[in-house]
């Protein structure tokens, strides 16, 4: 029986109705935490003293919560990337990269363009992080349209070099490195900042800019030619073709807009929290990005709970580390359950409506 990542991701995209997709986030979010607690329990530890730490830490005070929204905004935008490309059947596991160049060129756009407003300088700096991205993830895009060199092989290669890239910028040798030891680029200015709305808190306007996209990307998906053109190569390029849609020019289109969005990532990251590029200022945000576009179907709105509850952990883990002595490994640990069980899902759908196809076939044959 052939089996078929694309055909897989359709069927975990395919639901009958919101109420059994969120059924479906709450159960495995559930079995997760059910599992954290049993190997927090083997470990001598109490799950309830873990759980309500994480808890606390995430809800317990106006600042716990506004670190679970900043946590929530790079991984929203890079989940965003994630789906946008899945749903013109690409595999973009680069969001990494293109979030680490997208953060790389905001910073320089930071300090190195003086003389500027806000209100231009710190749109334009986003922009170069937007373009950064875009234009990185464009190659890997190329080389599936024209190439056939499949996007999983060329985006983990790129990811690498991106990451090598952002090294060596800020190397004790890199051009882009500030004075000291501190390997990073000199701080942002001012009227290139996304700085606090809240006083005492680190909370900036990024979340608000990664619902903005994440309503845009649901509106261009499903409200526009765009969008359908980008559906209809997702699930077949030779249909698409056939109907007169071209899939190399649309496929790199996609690509383009997918690594925008985790180049905005990386820029809203640099330009609103560190305000510096260093090469370790993303804890792997694109990676965990792949887990919460699958796990919010890749839907807009399912991608938004999706990082929230990955911002919640994340966010929380911290004072569970504190308070309940327990390692924020379990954490990891935790999601990649949620993810499996989500996934596990779509393969089960996906033999059930193969089973009952050959099975109709033989009683049409009879």
């Amino acid at each position: 029986m052939k089996f078929s990542f694309t055909e897989l991701i359709h069927r975990i995209t395919d639901r009958k109705s919101w109420l059994e997709s969120a059924g479906m986030f709450l159960g495995a979010t559930v079995v997760g935490l059910l599992f954290g607690a049993i190997v927090i329990w083997s470990s001598n530890k109490s799950p309830i003293v873990a759980y309500t730490a994480l808890f606390s830490g995430a809800f317990g005070s106006l600042y716990g919560f506004t670190e679970v929204l900043m946590s929530t905004t790079p991984l929203l935008l890079a989940g965003l990337s994630v789906a946008f490309a899945f749903h013109c059947g690409l595999f973009n596991i680069g969001a990494e990269g293109q979030l680490m160049l997208g953060g790389l060129a905001a910073g320089w756009a930071g300090y190195a363009i003086q003389g500027l407003p806000w209100y231009l300088h710190l749109p334009l700096a986003l922009l170069c992080g937007v373009a950064a991205g875009a234009l990185w993830s464009l190659i890997a895009g190329a080389l599936k349209a024209w190439k056939g060199i499949h996007e999983v092989i060329s985006t983990i290669m790129l990811n690498y070099i991106a990451f090598n890239i952002g090294d060596y910028m800020v190397s004790s040798n890199g051009p882009l490195k500030a004075a000291g030891i501190i390997p990073a680029t000199p701080y942002v200015l001012n009227t290139a900042r996304l700085l606090p709305i809240i006083p005492n808190t680190r909370f900036s306007g990024g979340i608000f800019i990664a619902l903005v996209m994440a309503v845009l990307m649901g509106y261009v998906l499903w409200h526009t030619r765009l969008g359908y053109r980008i559906r209809a190569v997702g699930k077949s390029p030779s249909a698409a073709e056939y109907a007169g849609i071209p899939p190399r020019q649309t496929m790199l289109l996609a690509m383009a807009i997918s690594g925008g969005l985790a180049g905005l990532a990386g820029a809203v990251q640099v330009l609103g929290l560190s305000y510096r590029f260093s090469s370790t200022f993303s804890p792997g945000y694109g990676f965990d990005a792949i887990a919460i576009a699958l796990l919010g179907s890749l839907h807009p709105f399912g991608i938004v709970l999706a990082s929230l509850l990955f911002g919640i952990l994340h966010a929380g883990s911290v004072k569970m580390q504190q308070t309940a002595g327990v390692s924020n490994d379990i954490i990891y640990a935790i999601s990649g359950i949620i993810i499996f069980f989500v996934a596990l899902r779509g393969v089960l759908v996906n033999f059930q409506s193969r089973f009952s196809h050959k099975n109709a076939t033989a009683k049409v044959q009879k």
